[in-house]
Protein backbone atom coordinates (compact mmCIF):
# COMPACT_ATOMS: atom_id res chain seq x y z
CA UNK A 1 0.00 0.00 0.00
CA UNK A 2 1.33 3.62 -0.98
CA UNK A 3 -0.16 6.71 -2.51
CA UNK A 4 1.05 8.99 -4.62
CA UNK A 5 -0.02 12.34 -2.64
CA UNK A 6 1.69 11.85 0.64
CA UNK A 7 3.80 9.60 3.25
CA UNK A 8 1.61 6.83 5.00
CA UNK A 9 2.81 5.74 8.25
CA UNK A 10 2.90 2.25 9.93
CA UNK A 11 4.75 0.62 12.66
CA UNK A 12 6.44 -2.79 12.58
CA UNK A 13 4.04 -4.63 14.96
CA UNK A 14 4.54 -5.62 18.54
CA UNK A 15 3.31 -2.61 21.05
CA UNK A 16 3.18 -2.50 25.12
CA UNK A 17 1.03 -5.03 26.31
CA UNK A 18 -0.72 -4.11 29.69
CA UNK A 19 -0.04 -6.28 32.75
CA UNK A 20 -3.03 -8.30 32.49
CA UNK A 21 -2.34 -9.44 28.51
CA UNK A 22 1.56 -10.53 29.75
CA UNK A 23 -0.37 -12.31 32.45
CA UNK A 24 -2.28 -14.55 30.29
CA UNK A 25 0.15 -15.62 27.49
CA UNK A 26 3.17 -15.92 29.58
CA UNK A 27 0.56 -18.25 31.75
CA UNK A 28 0.00 -20.43 28.52
CA UNK A 29 3.22 -20.50 27.99
CA UNK A 30 4.59 -21.81 31.63
CA UNK A 31 1.45 -24.83 31.23
CA UNK A 32 -1.21 -23.06 33.57
CA UNK A 33 -3.16 -21.52 30.98
CA UNK A 34 -6.09 -19.60 31.97
CA UNK A 35 -9.40 -20.47 30.51
CA UNK A 36 -9.87 -19.90 26.58
CA UNK A 37 -12.95 -17.52 27.37
CA UNK A 38 -10.80 -14.98 29.52
CA UNK A 39 -8.43 -15.14 27.29
CA UNK A 40 -10.38 -14.43 24.32
CA UNK A 41 -11.87 -11.95 26.02
CA UNK A 42 -8.56 -10.29 27.09
CA UNK A 43 -6.52 -10.52 23.82
CA UNK A 44 -10.08 -8.69 22.44
CA UNK A 45 -10.41 -6.39 24.17
CA UNK A 46 -7.00 -5.06 24.19
CA UNK A 47 -6.62 -5.37 20.41
CA UNK A 48 -9.53 -3.18 19.75
CA UNK A 49 -8.33 -0.98 22.36
CA UNK A 50 -4.75 -0.49 20.84
CA UNK A 51 -6.27 -0.56 17.07
CA UNK A 52 -8.47 2.19 18.09
CA UNK A 53 -5.85 4.19 19.81
CA UNK A 54 -3.47 3.73 16.89
CA UNK A 55 -6.10 5.16 14.13
CA UNK A 56 -7.03 8.02 16.65
CA UNK A 57 -3.38 9.39 15.97
CA UNK A 58 -3.03 8.75 13.01
CA UNK A 59 -1.29 5.41 11.94
CA UNK A 60 -2.81 4.48 8.50
CA UNK A 61 -1.50 1.18 8.75
CA UNK A 62 -2.15 -0.76 11.94
CA UNK A 63 -1.71 -4.43 13.99
CA UNK A 64 -2.75 -6.04 16.66
CA UNK A 65 -0.31 -5.65 18.59
CA UNK A 66 0.98 -9.19 18.48
CA UNK A 67 -1.03 -9.48 21.81
CA UNK A 68 -1.81 -13.23 21.54
CA UNK A 69 1.87 -13.98 21.11
CA UNK A 70 4.42 -14.30 24.05
CA UNK A 71 7.39 -13.70 21.58
CA UNK A 72 7.57 -13.07 17.65
CA UNK A 73 8.96 -16.35 16.93
CA UNK A 74 8.50 -19.09 19.38
CA UNK A 75 4.24 -19.13 18.83
CA UNK A 76 4.87 -21.29 16.08
CA UNK A 77 5.31 -24.19 19.09
CA UNK A 78 1.42 -23.83 19.67
CA UNK A 79 0.43 -23.68 16.17
CA UNK A 80 3.12 -26.24 14.36
CA UNK A 81 3.92 -30.20 15.48
CA UNK A 82 7.58 -31.42 16.00
CA UNK A 83 8.95 -29.07 18.36
CA UNK A 84 10.33 -29.94 22.35
CA UNK A 85 12.26 -29.06 24.41
CA UNK A 86 14.20 -26.00 24.91
CA UNK A 87 17.60 -24.70 23.58
CA UNK A 88 20.00 -22.41 24.59
CA UNK A 89 20.30 -18.18 23.67
CA UNK A 90 23.11 -17.51 21.27
CA UNK A 91 24.34 -14.44 22.35
CA UNK A 92 24.85 -11.60 20.00
CA UNK A 93 28.41 -11.26 18.92
CA UNK A 94 28.70 -7.35 20.08
CA UNK A 95 27.26 -8.58 23.75
CA UNK A 96 29.74 -11.15 23.44
CA UNK A 97 32.74 -8.19 23.30
CA UNK A 98 30.76 -6.38 25.61
CA UNK A 99 29.65 -8.02 28.37
CA UNK A 100 28.73 -4.87 30.43
CA UNK A 101 26.19 -3.66 27.93
CA UNK A 102 24.50 -7.29 28.19
CA UNK A 103 23.81 -6.96 31.32
CA UNK A 104 22.49 -3.57 30.93
CA UNK A 105 20.19 -4.82 28.35
CA UNK A 106 18.55 -7.44 30.71
CA UNK A 107 18.03 -5.15 33.67
CA UNK A 108 16.18 -2.73 31.23
CA UNK A 109 13.69 -5.33 30.76
CA UNK A 110 10.06 -4.70 32.75
CA UNK A 111 10.43 -8.23 32.89
CA UNK A 112 12.88 -11.59 32.96
CA UNK A 113 12.20 -13.73 29.70
CA UNK A 114 10.94 -17.32 30.75
CA UNK A 115 10.27 -18.99 27.56
CA UNK A 116 11.02 -21.79 26.11
CA UNK A 117 13.11 -21.97 22.73
CA UNK A 118 11.81 -25.96 21.67
CA UNK A 119 14.18 -27.52 18.92
CA UNK A 120 12.45 -29.34 16.08
CA UNK A 121 12.56 -32.81 17.08
CA UNK A 122 9.92 -34.30 14.55
CA UNK A 123 8.39 -33.98 11.25
CA UNK A 124 6.68 -29.73 11.11
CA UNK A 125 3.27 -29.88 10.31
CA UNK A 126 0.15 -27.58 10.91
CA UNK A 127 -1.10 -28.11 14.11
CA UNK A 128 -4.30 -25.81 14.78
CA UNK A 129 -5.62 -23.25 12.95
CA UNK A 130 -7.57 -21.97 16.05
CA UNK A 131 -4.93 -19.70 17.40
CA UNK A 132 -4.48 -17.71 13.88
CA UNK A 133 -8.36 -18.16 12.89
CA UNK A 134 -8.89 -15.90 16.18
CA UNK A 135 -5.75 -13.66 15.68
CA UNK A 136 -7.79 -12.96 12.24
CA UNK A 137 -11.07 -12.71 14.05
CA UNK A 138 -10.13 -10.25 16.56
CA UNK A 139 -8.18 -8.44 14.27
CA UNK A 140 -11.39 -8.01 11.72
CA UNK A 141 -13.64 -6.67 14.33
CA UNK A 142 -11.14 -4.09 15.24
CA UNK A 143 -10.91 -2.74 11.45
CA UNK A 144 -14.42 -3.11 11.21
CA UNK A 145 -15.33 -0.98 13.95
CA UNK A 146 -12.32 1.32 13.96
CA UNK A 147 -11.65 1.84 10.07
CA UNK A 148 -8.25 2.30 9.56
CA UNK A 149 -6.80 2.84 5.88
CA UNK A 150 -5.26 -0.63 6.03
CA UNK A 151 -4.32 -3.41 8.90
CA UNK A 152 -1.55 -6.00 8.98
CA UNK A 153 -1.06 -8.94 10.61
CA UNK A 154 2.81 -10.48 11.62
CA UNK A 155 4.12 -14.18 10.83
CA UNK A 156 7.59 -15.75 11.50
CA UNK A 157 9.52 -16.31 8.46
CA UNK A 158 11.07 -19.54 7.90
CA UNK A 159 14.20 -18.35 8.25
CA UNK A 160 13.46 -16.74 12.03
CA UNK A 161 12.13 -20.08 12.85
CA UNK A 162 15.48 -22.15 11.98
CA UNK A 163 17.51 -19.40 13.76
CA UNK A 164 15.24 -19.63 16.81
CA UNK A 165 14.87 -23.29 16.86
CA UNK A 166 17.34 -25.81 15.74
CA UNK A 167 16.97 -28.43 13.87
CA UNK A 168 17.36 -31.74 15.09
CA UNK A 169 15.26 -33.37 12.58
CA UNK A 170 15.66 -33.01 9.08
CA UNK A 171 18.87 -34.21 7.36
CA UNK A 172 19.72 -30.73 5.82
CA UNK A 173 18.90 -27.04 6.90
CA UNK A 174 17.36 -26.80 3.56
CA UNK A 175 15.13 -29.49 4.14
CA UNK A 176 14.22 -28.06 7.56
CA UNK A 177 13.09 -24.71 5.65
CA UNK A 178 11.24 -26.78 2.98
CA UNK A 179 9.32 -28.47 5.67
CA UNK A 180 8.56 -25.01 7.63
CA UNK A 181 7.71 -23.09 4.67
CA UNK A 182 5.01 -25.72 3.67
CA UNK A 183 3.48 -25.46 7.25
CA UNK A 184 3.67 -21.17 7.43
CA UNK A 185 2.06 -21.01 4.15
CA UNK A 186 -0.86 -21.85 5.72
CA UNK A 187 -0.75 -19.25 7.89
CA UNK A 188 0.67 -16.93 5.54
CA UNK A 189 -2.33 -17.46 3.11
CA UNK A 190 -5.14 -17.11 5.69
CA UNK A 191 -3.80 -13.57 6.31
CA UNK A 192 -4.37 -12.33 3.43
CA UNK A 193 -7.11 -14.10 2.27
CA UNK A 194 -8.83 -12.50 5.34
CA UNK A 195 -7.93 -8.92 3.51
CA UNK A 196 -5.30 -8.32 5.97
CA UNK A 197 -1.37 -7.13 4.79
CA UNK A 198 1.14 -9.85 5.43
CA UNK A 199 3.96 -8.47 7.50
CA UNK A 200 6.88 -11.52 7.14
CA UNK A 201 9.27 -10.89 9.88
CA UNK A 202 12.56 -12.01 9.20
CA UNK A 203 15.89 -10.65 11.30
CA UNK A 204 17.35 -13.72 10.36
CA UNK A 205 18.60 -12.20 7.15
CA UNK A 206 20.51 -9.35 9.34
CA UNK A 207 20.38 -10.52 13.07
CA UNK A 208 20.91 -13.89 12.24
CA UNK A 209 24.65 -12.88 11.09
CA UNK A 210 25.86 -11.68 14.59
CA UNK A 211 23.97 -14.54 16.21
CA UNK A 212 23.49 -18.05 15.27
CA UNK A 213 26.01 -17.40 12.47
CA UNK A 214 28.54 -15.08 14.54
CA UNK A 215 31.29 -17.40 13.76
CA UNK A 216 30.80 -18.00 10.23
CA UNK A 217 32.06 -16.15 7.36
CA UNK A 218 29.81 -13.40 5.53
CA UNK A 219 29.83 -15.50 2.45
CA UNK A 220 28.09 -18.52 4.29
CA UNK A 221 26.11 -16.69 5.81
CA UNK A 222 24.71 -14.90 3.05
CA UNK A 223 24.29 -18.38 0.76
CA UNK A 224 22.20 -19.21 4.19
CA UNK A 225 19.89 -16.14 3.24
CA UNK A 226 19.65 -16.96 0.16
CA UNK A 227 17.91 -20.62 0.89
CA UNK A 228 15.93 -18.61 3.93
CA UNK A 229 14.47 -16.28 0.85
CA UNK A 230 13.74 -19.24 -1.68
CA UNK A 231 12.31 -20.96 1.60
CA UNK A 232 9.85 -17.70 1.88
CA UNK A 233 9.03 -17.22 -1.78
CA UNK A 234 7.66 -20.90 -1.93
CA UNK A 235 5.43 -20.09 1.16
CA UNK A 236 4.64 -17.03 -0.91
CA UNK A 237 3.90 -18.12 -4.27
CA UNK A 238 0.71 -17.20 -5.48
CA UNK A 239 0.00 -14.16 -3.28
CA UNK A 240 -0.20 -10.68 -4.04
CA UNK A 241 3.14 -8.77 -3.77
CA UNK A 242 1.57 -5.71 -3.14
CA UNK A 243 -0.27 -7.46 0.46
CA UNK A 244 2.93 -8.54 1.81
CA UNK A 245 5.45 -6.70 3.87
CA UNK A 246 9.20 -8.27 4.65
CA UNK A 247 10.74 -6.96 8.09
CA UNK A 248 14.48 -7.39 8.46
CA UNK A 249 16.77 -6.56 11.77
CA UNK A 250 19.95 -6.40 13.32
CA UNK A 251 17.96 -6.57 16.61
CA UNK A 252 15.98 -4.52 18.55
CA UNK A 253 18.11 -4.29 21.32
CA UNK A 254 20.21 -1.36 22.73
CA UNK A 255 23.56 -2.76 22.56
CA UNK A 256 26.56 -1.85 20.60
CA UNK A 257 25.63 -3.06 17.51
CA UNK A 258 29.69 -3.50 16.80
CA UNK A 259 28.99 -6.81 14.65
CA UNK A 260 25.85 -6.26 12.33
CA UNK A 261 26.55 -7.13 8.91
CA UNK A 262 26.40 -4.26 6.29
CA UNK A 263 22.99 -3.57 5.09
CA UNK A 264 24.61 -3.17 1.16
CA UNK A 265 25.88 -7.27 1.23
CA UNK A 266 22.57 -8.34 2.29
CA UNK A 267 20.11 -5.82 0.17
CA UNK A 268 20.53 -7.79 -2.72
CA UNK A 269 19.15 -11.05 -1.09
CA UNK A 270 16.05 -9.21 0.40
CA UNK A 271 15.38 -7.47 -2.92
CA UNK A 272 14.95 -10.94 -4.35
CA UNK A 273 11.86 -11.87 -1.65
CA UNK A 274 8.37 -11.48 -3.59
CA UNK A 275 7.13 -8.55 -0.43
CA UNK A 276 6.43 -4.97 -2.29
CA UNK A 277 7.21 -3.40 0.96
CA UNK A 278 10.72 -3.72 2.71
CA UNK A 279 10.90 -2.57 6.34
CA UNK A 280 14.11 -2.14 7.23
CA UNK A 281 15.89 -0.32 10.37
CA UNK A 282 16.84 3.02 9.63
CA UNK A 283 16.65 5.46 13.10
CA UNK A 284 19.41 3.39 15.06
CA UNK A 285 23.16 4.96 15.41
CA UNK A 286 24.45 1.89 13.84
CA UNK A 287 22.20 2.90 10.44
CA UNK A 288 20.64 5.75 10.36
CA UNK A 289 23.78 6.28 7.13
CA UNK A 290 21.94 3.34 5.73
CA UNK A 291 19.45 5.70 3.35
CA UNK A 292 22.98 6.56 1.13
CA UNK A 293 23.09 2.55 -0.23
CA UNK A 294 20.41 3.04 -2.15
CA UNK A 295 21.88 5.66 -4.14
CA UNK A 296 24.25 3.16 -5.25
CA UNK A 297 21.93 -0.22 -5.28
CA UNK A 298 18.54 0.47 -7.10
CA UNK A 299 15.49 -0.24 -5.29
CA UNK A 300 13.32 -2.07 -8.16
CA UNK A 301 10.52 -0.25 -9.63
CA UNK A 302 8.13 -3.02 -7.56
CA UNK A 303 8.91 -1.85 -4.43
CA UNK A 304 8.46 0.19 -1.86
CA UNK A 305 10.80 1.10 0.97
CA UNK A 306 9.38 1.54 4.24
CA UNK A 307 11.86 2.86 6.63
CA UNK A 308 12.32 2.74 10.35
CA UNK A 309 12.69 6.64 11.45
CA UNK A 310 11.93 5.82 15.29
CA UNK A 311 14.25 4.06 17.42
CA UNK A 312 12.18 1.38 19.45
CA UNK A 313 15.34 0.82 21.98
CA UNK A 314 15.09 4.00 24.18
CA UNK A 315 12.98 6.51 25.80
CA UNK A 316 13.38 9.73 24.15
CA UNK A 317 10.60 11.28 21.29
CA UNK A 318 12.08 11.91 18.25
CA UNK A 319 11.18 15.51 17.20
CA UNK A 320 8.87 15.55 14.10
CA UNK A 321 11.65 17.47 12.18
CA UNK A 322 13.78 14.93 12.90
CA UNK A 323 11.36 12.61 11.51
CA UNK A 324 11.15 14.49 8.51
CA UNK A 325 14.64 14.95 7.50
CA UNK A 326 15.13 11.22 7.69
CA UNK A 327 11.89 10.89 5.45
CA UNK A 328 13.32 13.13 3.07
CA UNK A 329 16.36 11.36 2.95
CA UNK A 330 15.20 8.00 1.69
CA UNK A 331 12.49 9.98 -0.89
CA UNK A 332 15.62 11.56 -2.16
CA UNK A 333 17.29 8.36 -3.45
CA UNK A 334 14.24 6.25 -3.90
CA UNK A 335 11.18 8.54 -4.81
CA UNK A 336 8.44 10.39 -2.29
CA UNK A 337 5.85 7.85 -3.95
CA UNK A 338 7.98 4.78 -2.43
CA UNK A 339 8.40 5.64 1.56
CA UNK A 340 6.05 4.70 3.48
CA UNK A 341 7.03 5.84 7.56
CA UNK A 342 7.81 3.33 10.12
CA UNK A 343 9.54 2.46 13.21
CA UNK A 344 12.55 0.43 13.38
CA UNK A 345 11.22 -2.51 14.90
CA UNK A 346 8.47 -3.44 17.80
CA UNK A 347 7.89 -1.70 20.61
CA UNK A 348 7.38 -5.17 22.50
CA UNK A 349 8.79 -8.13 20.76
CA UNK A 350 8.40 -10.16 24.16
CA UNK A 351 5.34 -9.92 26.38
CA UNK A 352 6.72 -7.67 29.43
CA UNK A 353 9.47 -6.17 27.51
CA UNK A 354 8.93 -1.96 28.88
CA UNK A 355 12.37 -0.77 27.30
CA UNK A 356 10.10 1.99 26.23
CA UNK A 357 7.51 3.33 28.74
CA UNK A 358 4.01 2.51 26.66
CA UNK A 359 2.71 6.36 27.20
CA UNK A 360 6.46 7.24 25.65
CA UNK A 361 5.90 4.37 22.90
CA UNK A 362 2.55 6.42 21.62
CA UNK A 363 4.32 9.75 21.77
CA UNK A 364 6.54 8.48 19.49
CA UNK A 365 4.45 7.26 17.11
CA UNK A 366 2.49 10.63 16.92
CA UNK A 367 5.82 12.09 16.10
CA UNK A 368 6.27 9.81 13.70
CA UNK A 369 2.55 10.94 12.33
CA UNK A 370 3.34 14.78 12.48
CA UNK A 371 7.04 14.08 10.72
CA UNK A 372 5.31 12.33 7.78
CA UNK A 373 2.92 15.19 7.48
CA UNK A 374 5.77 17.66 7.51
CA UNK A 375 8.03 15.37 4.90
CA UNK A 376 4.96 15.31 2.79
CA UNK A 377 4.27 19.58 2.59
CA UNK A 378 7.78 19.72 1.79
CA UNK A 379 8.07 17.01 -0.55
CA UNK A 380 4.94 17.41 -2.41
CA UNK A 381 4.97 21.48 -2.20
CA UNK A 382 4.52 23.06 -5.58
Amino acid sequence: MSRTDRILTTHVGSLPRSEMVSDVVEAEEAGTPVSAELFDAVITEAVDVEVARQTRIGIDIVSDGEFSKLTYASYIQHRLTGFSGDSPLVTPADLDEFPGAAASVETRRRRPQRFHRPMCSGPVKVRTRAPLDADIRRMGLAVGRHKPMGAFLTAASPGLIAIFHPNRHYPTHAAYLEALAAAMRVEYTAIVEAGLDLQIDCPDLAMGRHTIFKNASDAAFLNHAEEQVEALNYALAGLPPERLRIYVSWGNYEGPHTHDIALEKILPVMLKCRARHILIEAATPTHQHDWRVFGHIALPDDKVLVPGVIDVTNNYVEHPEVVADRLERFASVVGRERVIASTDSGFAPFAGDRMVDPRVAFAKLESLVRGAEIATRRLWSP
